[in-house]
């Protein structure tokens, strides 16, 4: 009644608090810039007789920046299994979980090891202490085809 029971065999179940938030900017900026200039003075032999006062130029200049700006959040909560008891205590833990509405389909799957001294009370353990945490939320159906590039845009995009 008093003892405390941890997770910490094969098969037991521990549910994962997940938490997870990432923001990245990645800015790049370029500047070039050429001029030549040519010219012939009097005196300059045959060409200033035919042309006095010759005179050609040119030159280039290119600027470029771009800018990426990327980020996502995800937060859920998944009963995982330990899968694993690791050399030293730690525990490898793995869930699966697919929700199907409306013949769209969400599959959150998650992989990782934990310490067991990070699991709560209530058999329960952050994201963020999860070590070689592997975390994919993916998706599949009418709308999630409705959101991605047709043939001929993907053709455009893999020719240019």
């Amino acid at each position: 009644m008093y003892t405390e029971t941890k997770t910490r065999q094969v098969g037991d179940l521990i549910t994962l608090v997940i938490v997870e938030s990432s923001q990245a900017i990645q800015r790049a900026e370029t500047s070039m810039g050429q001029s030549s200039e040519v010219s012939v003075k009097p005196g300059g032999g045959i060409l200033s007789t035919l042309l006095p006062f010759l005179k050609l130029g040119g030159g280039d200049q290119a600027k470029a920046s771009g800018q990426t700006a990327r980020g996502g959040t995800l937060t859920a909560q998944i009963t995982t299994r330990v899968v694993e008891v690791l050399p030293g205590g730690n525990l490898r833990i793995e869930g699966r979980q697919v929700i199907t509405i409306n013949d769209e389909e969400q599959e959150l799957m998650v992989s990782g090891i934990i310490r067991p001294e990070d699991i709560t009370r209530d058999n329960k353990i952050l994201s963020t202490y999860v070590a070689d945490a592997d975390i994919r939320f993916t998706g599949a159906g009418p709308l999630g085809e409705k959101q991605k590039p047709g043939l001929l845009t993907r053709l455009f995009n893999w020719l240019f």
